[in-house]
C-alpha cells in the first residue's frame, strides 16, 4: 500500500512540474515595427495570413531559428513572425496631455518604436548636409504585394526551404 501511495505522489509532482513548465513556455511579446506580416511558414516568402500593427500583443507558441510561431487570441489567428519585429517590452499607445494632438501618423509610430522622431531626423540632416535622401524617400514609398513576391519566386524558379533559405 505504501508503494502505491509513493507512485501516486510522484506522478502528481511530475504533473505539477509539467503544467508549470508549459505555462512558462508561452510568453507575450509586442510588435515593435510599424507593420509586420503574420505568415503561414517561418519564411519571408510564406503566405501572409494577417498584418500586425505597432504595439499589438502576441503569444509565442514555438520558436524555429529566428522565427516565432505566435497566436493572436482576440483574432483567433496563428502564424509565424520574424523575431526582429518583436520585443518583450509592453508597448502602450496613449493619448498625450496638454496641447499635443490626439492622433499620430503611421510614420510617427514607426519612428517612435525605433527611438527616432522628427526632431532627431532634422538634427541628423543638419549634421550631414552632404547626404542625398532622394532614393531613401523613394524606397520608403515602395510596396511589394505578396502576389508580386510569389510571382518573383515562381518566375525565378526559386526553391524556398523550411526557414526561407535554400533547401
Amino acid at each position: 500500500m505504501f508503494h502505491h501511495r509513493h507512485i501516486i505522489i510522484c506522478l502528481a509532482l511530475v504533473g505539477i512540474l509539467f503544467l508549470g513548465t508549459s505555462a512558462q513556455a508561452q510568453k507575450v511579446m509586442s510588435v515593435q515595427i510599424k507593420e509586420s506580416q503574420l505568415r503561414t511558414t517561418p519564411s519571408f516568402l510564406g503566405k501572409v495570413v494577417a498584418k500586425l500593427s505597432y504595439g499589438e500583443r502576441v503569444t509565442v507558441l514555438q520558436e524555429k531559428g529566428a522565427w516565432k510561431k505566435v497566436s493572436l487570441s482576440y483574432k483567433n489567428l496563428q502564424g509565424w513572425i520574424h523575431e526582429t519585429a518583436l520585443t518583450s517590452k509592453s508597448i502602450a499607445l496613449r493619448a498625450g496631455k496638454g496641447n499635443m494632438g490626439t492622433s499620430v501618423t503611421g510614420k510617427e509610430i514607426a519612428l517612435a518604436g525605433k527611438g527616432f522622431n522628427e526632431e532627431v531626423e532634422t538634427q541628423y540632416k543638419k549634421s550631414n548636409r552632404n547626404l542625398d535622401y532622394t532614393w531613401i524617400n523613394q524606397m520608403e514609398t515602395m510596396e511589394v504585394s505578396p502576389e508580386q513576391m510569389e510571382d518573383f519566386v515562381a518566375g525565378g524558379n526559386l526553391v524556398i526551404g523550411a526557414e526561407g533559405g535554400n533547401p
